[in-house]
């Protein structure tokens, strides 16, 4: 199980799921949204993961696309894409073990700040895994 929720507390999760995946997504939205170069995801099924204490605020930061916050001090939490509907994903580092999680690839990684550089053997994809394009290091 993994277990964790956004900065102040007031906002607090449960995932009964492995992961299906753990990636470093490099996109810009996730840069702006979350005001980082980069930002750790792992994936679960929506059907194991619950919010155990208050709710999150949401965002729908594109068509289709649900981001989800703390509405108090503002830490990034989930993303759920309708054309995903059985997946959710999470921020790794608001997971209270993110150590738990590495990163396995990279993704939007054509879209990665110049001055952050890739410093791993990990996978990269140019946009996402879906489209296929894959990079290595």
């Amino acid at each position: 199980m993994y277990t964790g929720g956004c900065f102040c507390g007031a906002v607090q999760y449960e995932a009964d799921a492995p992961a299906l995946v753990s990636t470093w997504c490099h996109c810009s939205m996730c840069r702006r949204l979350s005001g980082a170069p980069s930002v750790a995801w792992f994936s679960v099924l929506r059907s194991q993961f619950r919010y155990v204490r208050g709710k999150p605020a949401t965002y729908h930061s594109s068509p289709g696309v649900t981001r989800e916050f703390c509405g108090t001090c503002g830490t990034h939490l989930t993303f759920a894409d309708d054309s995903s509907p059985a997946d959710m994903d999470i921020t790794t580092s608001s997971l209270d073990d993110p150590e738990a999680l590495p990163p396995q690839d990279h993704t939007f990684a054509e879209n990665r700040l110049h001055w952050e550089p890739i410093c791993d053997d990990l996978p990269r994809y140019r946009r996402t895994r879906r489209d296929g394009a894959l990079e290595r290091a």
